[in-house]
């Protein structure tokens, strides 16, 4: 039997081989099979090879541009209300009170600057602590300790005051800060800037954003796969979907107590990558700079931008595997099993034409959109309508719609830019120039000639609030702005000096024109009453003191003069004008009002 079955298992093989010998179809057959074979378990590496770098190419792109979206929406949250307490800060009623804080005079207008910034504060709120004394003021969006802003004395031994003595310790600049307020138990992010007088600090000032409102806005990303964060120059987590991740007191906690990004990562390889991309972003070396760390065991995206304005980083995790499906891809690959089945040589040229060839170019395109060009991507066209054909058409419009968003984001930030420049030489409440911006003036026209300058002072203004409310004193105090502004030539320069101290600059003046001009000014503002409600108006006067400088003479000695003249216009009974001559006296500081 079994020499039998050896010798029927001998002539099936001779049989087999007789038939392939004889027959063309299936040596044809059999070649393409191991054409086939030969052909499919490279390309199969190789076309998985290209859709992973395909999908690291595109979680890359999108990751940094989601960096440069967080980036943008973190400044806009929060730029506005840190640019408004560096100008509070800056205030000379604000200085002036913090280095007299018993003058009661220093102390209504300080007082009444902090409510003024109160109303444009996204949160209607402020505080103010006072560094001679410790005395902190403070007060809400609504109102509740009106006449009755300071609240407590901070204490170097009151762990809960430690936020101000770290803040001091800084020396300088608005700083940000998450911590809880107690009072409204909401948890907000502190813009705590330091106020000095040389190297002095005279207090720390600011305000604050719900944590939770931000979180809403910014940090929360509807997109799956995708968790942003915001974290401090030390990595703690300021912004955060889970409020537990967020480091709160980052200024004055223990560092063994923060929450630090770094902390979400596995290894200390790991870590230092996410140090890398820091230190990139901060040296400016990008915009934006993502790479792979490892999260709970799985490589997640990071992509990091750097806030400058705010001393924060803008940190997006991306889960590629949850963001791209890579199913998409299998009909391109039943695609190539179809077509390299049919003939191994066909199929590797219809192959290599038809799908390599597109997938590289695609490639190319994706790493010139990566580099920030979408020329390539744009100018693909739709071509075939199969998968790659429409990947490439999904990819086009994905890259429209990247380069269109990335337009809109730059115009927005020059606009902001612009926006943020006329803020620093613009005055808040009467839109004509501030200090900064009069400085910047007279640095041009110091170097043309000589210059004439008046200083405005509004007659009796604390009657006017004592009488008619801080409202009315606003209202007085803008419509003179703009009555001075309308008075002066198109090279003429004016800008708020004091709470109701205005300077005017009159470039190439000579002595008759500076007369001119004074008077001008007075007749504008004094020719009408000014309305302050819908039927009440209060007549208002000013005095001006003028005084004609040389070329090159600086803003102080120009001031010191106008200001003497001016001194002489209010001792002489005021609602008149006074020019400057050697030998002007001094009067006494009693004369202003």
């Amino acid at each position: 039997m079994a020499v039998g079955a050896n010798s029927w298992t001998r002539a099936a093989i001779f049989n087999f081989g007789r038939r392939i010998s004889d027959t063309l179809s299936l040596r044809v057959l059999i070649f393409v099979l191991l054409g086939f074979g030969a052909v499919a378990v490279p390309a199969y590496f190789a076309f998985n090879w290209v859709i992973n770098s395909t999908v690291i190419q595109l979680g890359t792109l999108f990751a940094e541009k989601q960096v440069l979206y967080d980036r943008h929406r973190g400044l806009g949250a929060l730029v506005r209300e840190v640019s408004l307490a560096e100008t509070l800060a800056g205030s000379q009623a604000i200085r002036d009170w913090a280095l007299d804080e018993d003058n009661p005079v220093l102390a209504r207008r300080g007082i009444a600057e902090l409510e003024h910034f109160r109303q444009n504060f996204a949160d209607h709120s402020y505080f103010f602590t006072i560094d001679a004394s410790g005395n902190y003021y403070f007060n809400d969006a609504a109102n509740a300790y009106a006449g009755d802003q300071l609240r407590y004395a901070v204490d170097p031994q009151n762990p809960r005051d430690a936020w101000y003595f770290a803040t001091k310790a800084l020396g300088e600049g608005c700083h940000l800060n998450v911590d809880n307020d107690a009072n409204l138990r909401v948890t907000k992010v502190w813009m705590n800037c330091v106020i000095r007088e040389g190297q002095k600090v005279l207090g720390v000032l600011g305000t604050g954003i719900d944590l939770s409102d931000f979180i809403q806005e910014v940090v929360n990303v509807p997109q799956r796969g995708v968790v942003s964060m915001f974290v401090d120059r030390q990595g703690q987590v300021q912004a955060h979907r889970d409020e537990n991740l967020v480091s709160l007191a980052s200024l004055s906690s223990d560092m063994s107590d923060k929450r630090s990004v770094y902390s979400l990562v596995d290894g200390p390889e790991d870590k230092a990558v996410l140090q890398r991309l820091f230190e990139s972003v901060t040296r400016g070396a990008a915009l934006a700079q993502s790479a792979f760390v490892t999260i709970d065991g799985k490589q997640t995206l990071v992509g990091v931008g750097y806030l400058d304005k705010l001393g924060w980083y803008n940190v997006t995790l991306m889960d590629l595997d949850a963001i791209i499906d890579r199913r998409l891809f299998l009909p391109v690959g039943l695609l190539l099993v179809a077509v390299m089945a049919l003939v191994t040589g066909l199929a590797m040229v219809v192959f290599k034409r038809a799908v390599l060839d597109r997938i590289k170019a695609l490639e190319g395109v994706v790493r010139s959109a990566r580099g920030g060009d979408y020329g390539p991507a744009l100018s693909m066209g739709t071509g075939a309508q199969d998968e790659i054909g429409r990947l490439a058409a999904s990819f086009t419009e994905m890259a429209a719609a990247v380069d269109d968003n990335t337009r809109l984001l730059e115009a927005r930030v020059r606009e902001r830019t612009r926006e943020l420049e006329q803020l620093a030489f613009k005055d808040g409440q009467t839109g004509i120039l501030n200090r900064r911006g009069f400085q910047a003036a007279h640095a041009d026209a110091s170097l043309l000639g000589s210059f004439g300058l008046l200083l405005v002072d509004i007659d009796r203004f604390k009657t006017i609030n004592d009488t008619h409310g801080h409202a009315a004193g606003d209202a007085v105090v803008l419509e003179v702005a703009r009555r001075i502004a309308g008075a002066l030539g198109p090279k003429d320069s004016c800008a708020r000096w004091g709470g109701d101290e205005f300077i005017v600059l009159l470039p190439e003046c000579s002595p008759e024109r500076l007369r001119g001009m004074a008077h001008a000014v007075m007749l504008a503002i004094d020719e009408n009453p000014i309305q302050i409600e819908e039927a009440r108006t209060v007549s208002v006067s000013v005095s001006a003191g003028a005084c004609l400088a040389e070329a090159g003479d600086g803003l102080d000695i120009a001031t010191d003069m106008a200001d003497t003249a001016l001194y002489m216009a209010k001792a002489r009974g005021r609602n008149m004008v006074v020019v400057f001559d050697a030998e002007l006296m001094q009067p006494p500081q009693s004369a202003r009002g």
